[in-house]
Parts: C-alpha cells; sequence; structure tokens
C-alpha cells in the first residue's frame, strides 16, 4: 500500500480511469497472478481464505479469533465451516496423558489379560 497507495475514493483496485475494477477484471489478474506461481489450474481466490483459516487453527488460534477474522456471523459457524481444520484431538488426549503421568500411562508389558 505504500507503493500504491489507494485512490481518492479509498480504493486499491482501480481501472486506469480510476474506476472499479468489476469482477471479470479480477478474475483476469487472478488467473495471471494464479499461472505466475505456477498454481494448479482452477485454483481460486477463495482458496487464500481457506489458507488464511487454517493457518490461523495450526497456530492454536481460537474459535471466536478465527470466527471474527474471517467475518463468520458466530462461532458455530466457524466451527460448522472449518471444524475439519482442527487437529486430531485423539493424539493431542494422549499425549496430554503420558505428559502428566509418565511411564503410569503406558500399558503394562507381559500381563495375561485372560
Amino acid at each position: 500500500m505504500t507503493t500504491f497507495p489507494p485512490g481518492n475514493d479509498g480504493l486499491l483496485f482501480t481501472n486506469r480511469d480510476g474506476t472499479p475494477w468489476n469482477r471479470n477484471r479480477f478474475g483476469e489478474v487472478w488467473r495471471a497472478a494464479v499461472a505466475k506461481a505456477t498454481l494448479p489450474d482452477g485454483t481460486r481466490f477463495h482458496e487464500l481464505r481457506h489458507f488464511y483459516a487454517s493457518l490461523l487453527i495450526r497456530h492454536v488460534e481460537s474459535v471466536n479469533t478465527v470466527q471474527a477474522r474471517l467475518g463468520h456471523a458466530s462461532a458455530v459457524e466457524a466451527l460448522n465451516t472449518c471444524v475439519h481444520l482442527w487437529p486430531d484431538a485423539d493424539d493431542r488426549t494422549r499425549d496430554a496423558v503420558t505428559e502428566v503421568l509418565g511411564n503410569l500411562a503406558r500399558p503394562a508389558r507381559g500381563l495375561d489379560t485372560a
């Protein structure tokens, strides 16, 4: 934004005459950027939103933070939309128990279970 500041009307993306881009113009620019970045054909702008959500979740941001940053109406909407991005809890819960209980949490070896 330092190099290309917004125009008087606050728009960042305009045609040479200062009019705002329409959807077709944005699509042309997006497809050119996708090709230049050697991303797969058909990569949509929406993929950036998905990437941002997964990045926030990977860095252990709260559901409320993800909801606010993505503009979801509620935390429930954020969870319903992004639940598949949260890491599996099974490994984390096992690791937590092992960390607290140490060797006591490991199953005994060599015991006859019959």
